[in-house]
């Protein structure tokens, strides 16, 4: 009889339940992924607060990123164990306990572990909001639900900033937690008032313990290197050495592992398909660079440029003009065209922004900040669908599952990873630049003598004059060192269209709702 119930699907939803379990979905999805980018301002407050430096501070980044994919591989198995709606109900109240625990942080240690405990148990929100969210619309209409849960995915990273930064200017970084609260609460109450009686049939489902158990250590392992990489000095600290020898080879036991599994927690064999390897690749390292540019802009216009965190969240609001008007037309063209054009029309929109942010100088005026971010918009529309019709390309039906949980998986570590390595690079390439300029004050170089004979006679004293160079100097290795990573993002996208047409998807109309169940 379970075998059978779970055979039939429920019938899609009408009138105002529509409505309301739309909505219900997308407040879940919208609060899920305001936090991945609402700190990104904050850092500094947070940090200044908590008595820890900026680098410390970015850990609430990481931490959630890290936690968050280490718990999407797990959907399944927690879906069959628990059911899909009662899983979703779960993860939302617990995220909305984790969210106040947060906000009550009184140490960094207290603020992380919380950040972890969120990250992880908003892990199944988003796979399970696309499943509940298609199976409430008629199979016709998949492209137009997805059109409309990407719009949410696109405007919550462009609000996170320019909320999160309101918030910290004008009340405390606390409260860019406890937003999560009421949102919560709304979505936890609309989902079980329309999809109580919807939920999966629950069954018993093995754990690949001794999986999971390689997967937090090698994961874990591999972002805590990256993070305290800078402040320890790389390879020259033995902690560094042991936790990069820890990586490898626990990530070599668990692909062994995980190949050989009678029931893998990952599902490995999934990358021996072209079009699933090349799509995503592509979506991680772009999302990587794109997370990691979301999180080092704000930081540098706040460090160097002098901005406020509401300003610097307002210079990133642009992006979701075009994302939220181009959107739902994506959707509809995707069907009758090779995705592979618009990825690469959306990689090469990145790279033009990127490029454009690599020609910034220190009096950088507001338009010159806007418009890459006004542009930026149009590649988002055209980045998450088209990529995840790609990798799901061919897939039978029962492998979409596994497969979108490990593309998740790759993309959200991706997007962690990403955050540590930017920081790192910007700080290398700063002090690198910083050495370069500072070989220019010689008594030797008549432009620099010039220069502090000029500070001389405006009044300074030699000690001065020289401290003023050397914070000038400062400046202009920090903006010199963001525009080497600026970029390198440009050249790095445009690299990632070779990966994009190495696949070859398959046109299948039929598989358009089972795509939309992995764009995120």
């Amino acid at each position: 009889m379970a075998q059978a119930q779970a055979q039939v699907p429920h019938p899609p939803l009408e009138g105002a339940q529509l409505v309301i379990g739309t909505i219900a979905v997308s407040l879940a999805v919208f609060m899920n992924v305001l936090d991945t980018s609402i700190a990104n301002v904050s850092i500094p407050s947070i940090s200044g607060d908590l008595g820890v430096s900026s680098d410390q501070g970015t850990w609430v980044i990481t931490s959630f990123a890290v936690a968050n994919a280490i718990s999407v591989p797990l959907t399944g198995w927690l879906t069959d164990r628990i059911g899909q709606v009662r899983l979703f109900m779960a993860s939302i109240i617990l995220f909305v306990i984790s969210s106040w625990m947060c906000g009550l942080a009184p140490t960094l240690p207290f603020l992380l572990a919380s950040r972890v405990l969120q990250g992880a148990v908003a892990g199944p929100m988003i796979p399970l909001s696309q499943t509940l969210l298609l199976a409430s619309y008629p199979r016709a209409k998949a492209p137009m639900a997805l059109s409309m849960w990407a719009m949410t995915t696109l405007i919550a990273p462009v609000a996170g900033p320019i909320l999160g930064g309101w918030i910290s200017d004008n009340i405390s970084w606390p409260w860019i937690f406890y937003v999560n609260i009421p949102v919560g609460a709304i979505a936890a109450v609309a989902t079980w008032t329309i999809f109580r009686n919807r939920d999966s049939v629950v069954k018993k489902a093995p754990i690949d313990g001794v999986g999971l158990g390689l997967l937090i250590l090698w994961v874990g392992s591999l972002q805590v290197m990256l993070d305290k990489g800078k402040d320890l000095d790389w390879f020259s600290s033995t902690t560094i050495v042991v936790l990069a020898l820890v990586a490898v080879i626990s990530l070599a036991f668990f692909i062994v592992w995980e190949l050989t599994a009678e029931h893998p927690v990952v599902d490995l064999s999934l990358f021996s398909r072209r079009n699933f390897t090349s799509g995503t690749i592509a979506l991680s390292i772009g999302y990587g660079l794109y997370f990691g540019n979301l999180v080092l802009l704000p930081l540098w216009l706040q460090t160097d440029i002098g901005y406020t965190a509401t300003e610097a969240g307002l210079v990133m609001a642009p992006v979701g003009l075009f994302a939220v008007l181009l959107s739902p037309i994506t959707g509809k063209v995707l069907p009758r065209t090779d995705p592979r054009y618009i990825a690469t029309l959306s990689f090469l929109v990145f790279a033009l922004c990127f490029w454009m942010r690599s020609r910034y100088t220190t009096g950088v005026d507001t338009y010159s900040l806007l418009m890459p971010t006004l542009i930026q918009g149009i590649g988002m529309a055209g980045f998450f669908i088209p990529l995840v019709s790609i990798t799901l390309s061919g897939l039978p039906g029962n492998r979409i599952p596994a497969a979108s949980g490990l593309s998740n998986f790759v993309r959200i570590m991706c997007g962690g990873i990403g955050t540590s390595i930017f920081q790192t690079a910007w700080d290398h390439r700063t002090i690198m630049h910083h050495a370069q300029l500072a070989e220019q004050a010689s008594a030797y170089n008549p432009v620099f003598d010039q220069s502090i004979r000029q500070m001389g006679a405006a009044g300074f004293s030699q000690p001065q004059a020289y401290g003023l160079f050397n914070t000038m100097a400062t400046q202009q290795a920090a903006q010199l060192g963001v525009n080497d990573l600026f970029f390198v993002s440009a050249g790095i996208f445009v690299a990632l269209i070779a990966l994009i047409w190495m696949a070859k998807p398959e046109r299948a109309g039929g598989d358009a709702g089972a795509a939309a169940a992995a764009a995120h």
